[in-house]
């Protein structure tokens, strides 16, 4: 079974809301209009102490009642992170006993990331192992090497975001995760806007919204997303 807290991914795609800016209100605006999980964006809220990330997922988990996935993402990979990789590690390290799950790249340093990965697994914590091209898709051998790649590393989940140049891109994507198991696909921009409301028919585990701002290109709002997947269930 893959879970994310209480969240059963094998019943169904996890609708999870970006918080990217005033976590307080963007998150019980996640809860109110549809979000299953939030993804608390720690680069992107300048969070960078431990404590501060603890008291913050606490009260979001008690004020909402949802799961959470503690991101703090690399600057190469569209985050916003300004310290240290070992610094950036280790906050995620020690917020293990807060969160449900963690987001952590592929292309993290080995050593640190591997390390971050088995205390996760002793912690219980769902682990994301995540994989962004901001500017093209690679072809499906590629595609599928980078998700095997990140199952090896000890993903849960296998998140791969990619930019389609053409519909083609977007068909191959599709294809592949039809075949895959416990990933999270996304095409991005204005040709891969629709995978985020089709790409669980297909088998992603995982959909990404925003509350106001979008934090990825193409992310639809949480409320458009919940009600267009309720069209297609």
């Amino acid at each position: 079974m893959v879970h994310i807290g209480n969240f059963d991914l094998d019943k169904r795609a996890a609708i999870v809301a970006a918080i990217s800016k005033d976590p307080l209100t963007q998150s019980k605006a996640a809860a109110s209009t549809g979000a299953d999980v939030l993804e608390i964006r720690l680069d992107l809220l300048g969070i960078d102490t431990p404590e501060t990330a603890a008291d913050l997922l606490k009260k979001l988990r008690s004020d909402t009642k949802l799961p959470c996935i503690a991101t703090n993402r690399l600057q190469a990979e569209g985050g916003n992170w300004e310290g240290s990789e070992e610094d950036r590690i280790t906050l995620l390290e020690e917020i293990l006993p807060f969160t449900d799950a963690i987001d952590v790249e592929l292309s993290a340093d080995p050593e640190l990331r591997d390390r971050l990965i088995k205390r996760a697994k002793e912690a219980g914590t769902t682990v994301i192992i995540s994989s962004h091209d901001f500017e093209r898709t690679p072809d499906k051998a590629v595609i599928r090497d980078i998700l095997e790649k990140s199952r090896q590393a000890g993903a849960d989940i296998a998140k791969l975001a990619v930019m389609p140049n053409s519909m083609q891109d977007v068909l191959a994507l599709l294809e592949v995760t039809l075949s895959e198991n416990n990933v999270c696909t996304i095409a991005m921009g204005q040709l891969g806007k629709h995978t985020r409301i089709v790409g669980p028919c297909y088998g992603s585990k995982l959909t990404y919204a925003s509350v106001s701002n979008a934090v990825a290109p193409g992310q639809l709002k949480v409320h458009e997303l919940k009600k267009a997947l309720e069209m297609l269930q």
